[in-house]
């Protein structure tokens, strides 16, 4: 009996993820295009973030109208594969904008884009008191678990930073981090968004060299900002000789483009992230034309021009 009654008491394995029930707290505009959504629960407490630009899942209302109720244990990928088309939660990834544990509140960072899916959607029409759930990392896990790719090499001496509006959350933060931690290291960001008044007051590090990329004021297309910014602005190291055959091409229509540094590249890191075929033209340059090698760099396609890769 006694040997029953602890292996009931024991605790279970934490898991890297877990499911938390968030509210709708409070909507915080920070311009034309970009808008803060403060959620809050009594779980939050219990979440953690390793690196400002910590991904999470969220989940939206269900076709059929509904909050989504996804079970809060490890089983909620199954009884998510269960459920009928209509009484399934949409998934959409986003960045970890901020924690606040101790009064259990979470911020995400939303692009308002119009109504052309359900996150949009959601943001468009999202009022205080909407109840969403959020897959994010949890603090009771004793390991890392992973899903954040900001990880400079330990002798960094220099650090390129380029991203579309879908990057700038995490980017923003990467800044914050670096002027509390590395301050005098020198940094260079480009950040392209849609219009001049998207053009935010970030904080950085005085060894921060930031660049606003608004396509409004440079007549320009989706990622001819970032294109331009590697190809004729940023600092990059001297072009060695490369072989054709050190890049393969990735589908980008069918896979997501994500390859990461190691964690022992060299003095120069960069960290793009954005719309694929932007990040994968920028690849192609850095690697093919300028020679840099694959491990100083950090791509991610974060979203791909109509697709959803998610």
């Amino acid at each position: 009996m006694t040997s029953l009654l602890s292996r009931l008491l024991r605790p279970t394995k934490a898991t890297a993820y877990r499911i938390f029930d968030i509210q709708l707290k409070a909507i915080e505009p920070l311009s034309p295009s970009l808008c803060r959504f403060v959620f809050a629960g009594a779980d939050v407490v219990d979440m953690t973030t390793l690196a400002p630009d910590q991904r999470v899942k969220l989940f939206f209302p269900t076709p059929a109208g509904h909050p989504p109720s996804l079970p809060t244990d490890a089983k909620w990928q199954q009884a998510r594969r269960h459920l009928a088309p209509q009484d399934t939660p949409p998934m959409r990834t986003y960045t970890l904008r901020a924690l606040r544990r101790e009064v259990c509140e979470v911020d995400v960072d939303f692009v308002l884009h119009g109504v052309n899916g359900p996150a949009s959607a959601w943001a468009t029409t999202a009022r205080v008191g909407d109840r969403l759930q959020m897959v994010a990392p949890n603090l009771a896990y004793a390991g890392d678990p992973g899903g954040y790719e900001w990880k400079p090499p330990r002798n960094a001496r220099h650090i390129l930073l380029v991203g579309d509006e879908t990057a700038l959350p995490a980017i923003a933060g990467i800044l914050e981090q670096l002027a509390d931690e590395a301050p005098e290291l020198p940094v260079e960001a480009f950040l392209e968004v849609p219009l001049e008044d998207d053009c935010l007051p970030l904080r950085h590090s005085p060894a921060t060299r930031l660049h606003w990329l608004p396509r409004d004021l440079l007549r320009a297309e989706h990622g001819q900002g970032m294109r331009h910014a590697v190809q004729e602005l940023a600092w990059l190291p001297a072009v060695r000789k490369v072989r054709q055959a050190e890049l393969e091409e990735v589908d980008i229509d069918n896979q997501v483009l994500w390859e990461l540094a190691s964690d022992d590249s060299g003095t120069f890191h960069a960290w793009i992230a954005g719309e694929s075929a932007a990040v994968m033209d920028i690849r192609r340059y850095l690697v093919k034309a300028r020679g840099l090698p694959r491990e100083s760099l950090s791509l991610m396609g974060y979203w791909r021009a109509g697709r959803v890769l998610d």
